[in-house]
């Protein structure tokens, strides 16, 4: 029989109980620990108790790392979290477990945590079987830093200083003058201000860093509202929130791109960040002397600042820099060449030849735009790619925030899975969106368009943190190309560019007046080398990707290159990882790490 409430919250309280007990004795005794969890069990840390984000794979080499680290660091105190949701049983990654939320103590920091409880059975000298529960999976997380808590609800500021100081400056006064850097530099540097760049810096303002968002647009949200004209968010609102400050709940269920430009600007200001628009950090250089960077920032008419900020973040999303691949012979072409980034408007080409190169989001996107708008489109796929019906498939990892649970819990959940089990969730989600879009996938693969799933069938999300791309959310693009309004050919059937548009090897002519490059994006680690030269692009190595330790490589914790620090991707994933990336900076300022 499946554990009621009551007896998941026994359960829990029992396996957290003696999990305190075993702490205290395994200096002593090695094995107590180990026999609290699974031989196939995974522990993840976020900072919580290692200062690192890590996982540990096996009963064996998780009781050896807590060893080596709890009395370290002093953990202390597991206590059921009864702020959290209860104790309950859940499904996750296709294993039924007792999921509980609990807390702990540091001798610096304040933790929460997850552990998840299966039942094993152990024969008894009686000739029975003694079931017991034990811990397939373990997260343990900070939540603040002790003596440097988050200013928020009753730790929030008076703002009496303002109120009762008539003569003295006020808000705006002080936010002016702040953001004007004129008598410091700010400890961080942000680069890029969109919602990776705004999260960061919310995160370290409410821990008291001084940083500064330096971005080249000319408003906070241009990186949104200079993009095509019909684009909105993919994944749905409940998804996307930025820290602290989340969507009103009238707004539509998918984002349109205006929208959220204007949020963006608005949060800024909310939030009280400082930001430089028309400014770009063109070079910077590490000072082993001052531990600090040489930065130099250009602004748009030419305006030159030196800054030396002691740590700098990268969150430019993938890159910024746009990939136009050399393509043979299209120098022939007389038409106009634009990459996805610079396209604007379908209106523009109604009536005109369009050949768009590449099957991603933005490939699909701008083809429908175009063809919407009335002109005639040419797709051209240059590797298979993954399409999945935008409802319900891409919402299928999702569902968690469909629970009822706050945006922060689900967000911990999502955090607490290791990656092996994420993998096989993906999985589960690919196999379920294969059955949803049979109809859709049979029809595309009919006309010759080349399909695939992620490898080892992991799906969309695991393109995007590999690869950055390689996949669609079908709005309608999919349909269109299945039925022939958007004509597909491979890349491999093209002979040769010519001055009015592309010949095929079959003989055959397609005119064009404008071809769109939807390549994509350089990597990360170009834009590093751009920045800070080669041999601190070797330092950092690869961007992106899973490394030994089952982590993203050089995402949200510290690179091979000190004070340098990237963060990106989702709302989803940018929201919760930027509170881990703050606090390792602010313990790195106060000499915790």
């Amino acid at each position: 029989m499946l554990p009621n409430p009551q007896q998941c919250n026994a359960l829990a309280s029992e396996w957290i109980n003696a999990f305190n007990q075993s702490l205290a004795a395994a200096p002593q005794s090695p094995d107590a620990v180990a026999h609290l969890f699974l031989t196939d069990s995974y522990w993840r840390d976020a900072l919580g108790v290692t200062w690192q984000l890590d996982t540990m794979v096996g009963g064996d080499a998780i009781a050896t790392a807590l060893r080596e680290n709890a009395t370290r660091v002093g953990l202390s105190d597991l206590s059921l979290d009864d702020t959290a949701s209860p104790p309950q049983w859940v499904n996750r990654a296709g294993t039924d477990a007792i999921e509980a939320f609990f807390r702990f103590e540091t001798k610096a920091a304040i933790g929460r945590g997850i552990v998840r409880l299966c039942p094993t059975t152990k024969p008894t000298e009686a000739g029975n079987t003694d079931r017991q529960w034990r811990a397939w999976t373990l997260f343990t997380a900070i939540d603040q830093l002790k003596g440097h808590e988050e200013k928020l609800d009753r730790n929030r500021p008076t703002g009496s200083s303002y109120s009762r100081d008539f003569r003295g400056p006020n808000w705006l006064d002080k936010r002016l003058a702040a953001q004007k850097y004129e008598d410091r530099d700010p400890a961080v540097l942000v680069v890029g201000g969109g919602q990776a760049g705004l999260s960061i810096a919310a995160r370290l303002t409410q821990l008291g860093i001084d940083n500064l968002i330096v971005d080249k647009n000319s408003r906070i949200g241009d990186n949104w509202r200079n993009r095509y004209h019909a684009l909105t968010l993919h994944n749905q609102l409940h998804v996307n929130h930025l820290p602290y400050m989340p969507f009103p709940p009238t707004w539509p269920t998918y984002i349109p791109k205006d929208m959220l430009a204007l949020w963006f600007e608005s949060y800024a200001a909310a939030m009280e960040l400082n930001v430089w628009t028309d400014s770009e950090m063109t070079s910077g250089s590490d000072d082993d002397a001052s531990q600090s960077w040489d930065t130099t920032l250009t602004g748009k008419y030419g305006s030159i600042r030196k800054m030396a900020p002691r740590h700098v973040i990268l969150a430019t999303g993938v890159s910024g820099i746009a990939n136009r691949p050399e393509l043979p012979t299209i120098d022939r072409f007389a038409g106009t060449v634009l990459h996805s980034s610079d396209y604007g408007d379908g209106d523009d080409w109604a009536s005109k030849n369009a050949i768009v190169i590449g099957c991603g989001n933005s490939g699909h996107d701008i083809s429908q735009d175009l063809y919407a708008s009335g002109a005639s489109v040419t797709m051209v796929q240059r590797s298979p790619s993954l399409v999945v019906n935008i409802e319900p498939s891409a919402q299928f990892p999702y569902r968690l925030y469909d629970e009822g649970r706050t945006t922060d819990e689900c967000d911990f959940i999502t955090a607490s899975m290791p990656l092996p089990l994420v993998k096989k969730a993906h999985q589960h989600f690919t196999r379920q969106s294969r059955t949803a879009d049979k109809t859709l996938l049979n029809k595309l693969a009919s006309v010759g368009f080349q399909l695939d799933f992620g490898e080892d069938d992991t799906g969309w999300q695991f393109k995007y943190l590999t690869r950055g791309g390689g996949y669609y959310f079908n709005v309608g693009a999919s349909d269109l190309i299945a039925d022939g309004d958007i004509k597909l050919i491979q890349n491999t059937d093209i002979d040769a560019f010519t001055a009015a548009g592309v010949s095929l090897k079959t003989g055959a002519h397609i005119p064009a007046d404008l071809v769109v490059l939807a390549t994509g994006y350089k990597k990360q680690e170009f834009l590093v080398a751009k920045l800070f030269g080669q041999d601190v692009a070797d330092r950092v190595g690869p961007i992106w990707g899973f490394g030994d330790r089952l982590e993203l490589r050089n995402m949200y914790r510290p690179t091979g290159q000190p004070g340098l620090w990237m963060i990106a991707g989702s709302f989803a994933q940018c929201r919760i990882n930027s509170k881990y990336l703050a606090l390792q900076i602010k313990a790195v300022e106060e000499a915790l790490i």
